[in-house]
């Protein structure tokens, strides 16, 4: 049986809203009750209680003011593309960095560029192919935004993303803005450090090159990892690898080696395809997921004695609460 997932305070949500819409300002975007399974991949779970996209590095700066003197939790959204949302939704101000003002492209010369947080990693790699930057290739198929690539270090075909990053521009959740190099910060497996509380709002990159390359040896190399994504991964809605690798060996190798593909709760499947995807044929609940997280986790301790650890986030929640 899974935990109860912990009380929240009451709160009066929409006395909350009105006084944060005014501390933002009119050109940020507020709304109550958003639905988020719609902005993740996976495509499940309830609704933030308020949903903010600041108008730029000010407004963010006061929502995050706001929230502390508050004592509400905040939660920064990208493209939603390696967490859960909870059914019952999220308890907090969720954060997305949309629109012109966090998606800069900006070649700042030596081969390096200035990327905004919310430039979404496919739009990267085809601004970069135009601009002869070479080394963002395996970024392609990742459906995320370059601020949740550096807080989840977000890796492909052997790459990660701090191996391109110079240096990172970030805002303290008192609101505050400091520029750091590549050497200020710990990222590892799925996971950098400072941007656990930490907001990124851009990065420098380096290209993979001193030299620039050719355009179509650029989208050659996106082809091939691209064919090797559709090969291996499933095209229905998913978040991406469930658990994260155990040292030395493969989640998908021991749940496949578990007989558990095609392991089923409503409409959520253990993918036939890769045994480390989960994903939603339609109409799946954050519920049948969890189950089906649950139901895995216990296979593969009993019969390979590995405690899997999930390396999807659940949104707005611990793990702990449900496992």
């Amino acid at each position: 049986m899974s935990a109860a997932p912990e009380a929240t305070p009451a709160r009066d949500w929409d006395a909350l809203a009105a006084a944060m819409a005014s501390a933002v300002g009119v050109a940020s975007r507020l709304r109550r009750e958003e639905p988020l399974g719609p902005r993740t991949t996976l495509r499940v779970g309830g609704a933030a209680r308020i949903f903010l996209e600041p108008a730029g590095p000010a407004a963010l700066a006061a929502a995050l003011r706001f929230v502390r003197i508050a004592g509400v939790p905040f939660f920064p959204l990208g493209r939603g593309s390696n967490l859960l949302v909870p059914d019952e939704g999220v308890d907090g101000v969720v954060i997305a960095l949309e629109g012109p003002a966090w998606s800069a492209f900006n070649p700042v010369g030596d081969g390096s560029v200035w990327t905004g947080a919310g430039l979404r990693l496919k739009q990267l790699c085809g601004l970069a192919t135009k601009a002869g930057l070479s080394g963002f290739e395996f970024l392609e198929g990742i459906p995320g935004t370059v601020g949740g690539a550096l807080r989840m270090n977000a890796g492909a075909m052997g790459g990660w993303m701090f191996d391109r990053v110079e240096e990172v521009e970030l805002m303290s959740p008192e609101g505050h803005i400091a520029r750091l190099p590549r050497a200020a910060f710990h990222a590892d497996y799925r996971h950098c450090r400072e941007l656990r509380e930490a907001i990124a709002l851009g990065a420098r990159l380096r290209s993979g090159a001193s030299a620039t390359a050719l355009a179509e040896d650029i989208a050659r190399q996106i082809d091939v990892y691209r064919r090797k994504r559709q090969e291996s991964q499933p095209r229905e809605a998913s978040a991406g690898c469930v658990f994260k690798n155990p040292p030395g060996d493969s989640a998908g190798r021991l749940i496949d080696q578990c007989g558990l593909k095609g392991l089923r709760e409503g409409a959520a499947e253990v993918s036939p395809i890769h045994a480390n995807f989960i994903v939603n044929h339609g109409g799946a609940s954050a519920a049948d997921v969890l189950a089906l997280v649950r139901r895995v986790r216990a296979a593969v301790r009993v019969q390979k004695g590995f405690e899997l650890q999930p390396e999807v986030l659940l949104f707005g929640r611990r793990w702990e609460e449900y496992l």
